[in-house]
């Protein structure tokens, strides 16, 4: 893609048509809803979702779901309770876990994907305990399966993922490691950690959400572990500035010798210590303070030049150009959780968040605006794409924007397509897959489909484009 000024091009690649750049939301919507629908080669070419269903459209041009939201997650949560248990451990040890928990890469039949061995437990398991809680809510907490599900990705994050009691982050949970290391060695680190290193941030993910586990089941294991994980951040905080966020990107867990001067996911560190907080734990409140101030002061401020401040998140790259998407829609989401309660101007920092991520990252797809991942990697995974649709419903009704509310329907939509007839995913609807990463397939999915019937609960059953009259 080429920049012009300080935005990024957004590229529309439909049949017929020129390459349009956009710098807004707006414009996307606007260009899609007057293009004409297209044609069924091009959505063979530019997409591939689930065989069993093919992309649908409307008289406008705009992509259909091919069946409510909330049939579509429930099929999805409902294929996963077959999901077998990872079995024996190399010492006989019978761990009872679900395999894609233990497993980042997992086929349509349950079975690890072997040429794959490397998983990520921090982030699938922390963001699949967060999914897995809210649906459970979301449903009225009628099937306690989803909690017990729950349970298991704490148990294994706490029995199986944690750092030797030692060095500058002691039992500090894992970023990545290998399928079938259970528990997981010193030295596990895969994709592009090295065997001794971490991520703060994604221990910042876990810990999030073995409190949120905590609060609703009050084990106090899950509580430990999280502030334990906060006192390790607390003692490792470094002052941030324009060149370096307060925590590395990764760092060696003995030395603490960090690599990756920016870590552009903060709002989970922040959700951690707000959480302790509200426990009780004052402790954290000027670490809290201190972090929110470099946010304030240089963070947000980035997203209106060149986004410097949002590079490194994925655990498969490792480029300090690489910015992404998922960083800042999640403050963009947890200011729009917050509020007044977290800052003033919460709904003007939340739009310069969007906007920052539509210009940086979107394109259009057989047809359809979506979101990509990062600048190394523009696909749009399902787990950044559906990020990208629950920020954008949850800022549209915020906001009362008609075109955000609209944006957020394709999004969503064509992440939908990536969910089987029989609840089986893939990890993007380009593919026909089943299966795949499963934190894009599914972990990083789930929550983010009940964000968006939250803000807008006419879509659970909704298979039209009308907007919502909160927004009309």
């Amino acid at each position: 893609m080429q920049t012009e000024g300080r935005y990024r091009a957004v590229r529309v690649e439909n049949a017929g048509m020129k390459t349009i750049r956009f710098t807004t939301i707006t414009a996307i919507i606007v260009a899609c809803a007057l293009t004409a629908a297209p044609s069924a080669s091009t959505i063979a070419q530019e997409t591939a979702a689930a065989e069993d269903h093919a992309m649908r459209f409307d008289k406008s041009g705009m992509l259909l779901p091919w069946t409510g939201y909330r049939d579509a997650i429930a099929r999805e949560m409902a294929w996963y309770q077959h999901c077998p248990e990872h079995g024996a451990t190399a010492s006989g040890r019978l761990v009872g876990y679900p395999r894609f928990v233990t497993t980042t890469f997992m086929m349509g039949n349950y079975s690890p994907i072997a040429r794959r061995p490397s998983t990520i437990p921090a982030m699938q398991n922390g963001m699949g305990i967060i999914s897995y809680l809210k649906y459970w809510n979301y449903t009225g907490r009628k099937d306690s399966r989803f909690v017990q599900t729950a349970g298991k990705m704490a148990d294994y994050l706490i029995k199986e993922c944690l750092t030797p009691n030692t060095g500058a982050y002691p039992l500090f949970p894992r970023s990545t490691g290998t399928a079938g290391q259970i528990p997981m060695p010193a030295d596990c680190g895969s994709q592009r950690d090295h065997p001794y290193e971490i991520q703060p941030d994604k221990g910042a993910i876990a810990a999030y959400a073995l409190i949120k586990l905590w609060q609703q089941t009050k084990r106090e294991d899950c509580f430990e572990i999280a502030r334990h994980t906060a006192e390790v951040l607390k003692a490792q905080m470094r002052s941030g500035d324009a060149t370096h966020s307060p925590w590395p990107f990764r760092a060696d867990f003995r030395t603490g010798a960090a690599r990756g001067d920016i870590s552009s996911n903060m709002s989970f560190v922040l959700r951690l210590f707000d959480a302790l907080i509200d426990a009780g734990r004052v402790e954290f409140k000027n670490p809290r303070q201190k972090l929110w101030q470099w946010i304030m002061e240089y963070q947000i401020p980035s997203a209106n030049a060149k986004g410097e401040l949002w590079t490194q998140f994925f655990e498969d790259h490792e480029e300090p150009d690489n910015r992404n998407s998922w960083a800042p829609l999640n403050l963009a989401r947890y200011l729009l959780e917050g509020r007044e309660k977290l800052e003033p101007q919460w709904l003007e920092h939340s739009k310069t968040l969007v906007e920052f991520t539509a210009r940086s990252f979107t394109s259009v797809r057989g047809g359809v605006p979506v979101c990509g991942e990062q600048d190394y990697d523009r696909e749009p995974w399902s787990g950044a794409l559906s990020t990208y649709g629950a920020v954008l419903a949850l800022y549209a009704r915020a906001a009362h924007s008609p075109a955000h509310a609209a944006a957020a329907r394709q999004a969503l939509n064509f992440a939908e397509y990536a969910i089987h007839e029989d609840g089986c995913p893939g990890d993007t609807a380009i593919r026909p897959t089943r299966g795949g990463w499963q934190e894009d397939a599914h972990t990083d999915v789930i929550h983010n489909f009940v964000d968006a019937l939250t803000a807008f609960p006419e879509w659970a059953n909704s298979r039209d484009n009308r907007l919502p009259k909160s927004v009309q």
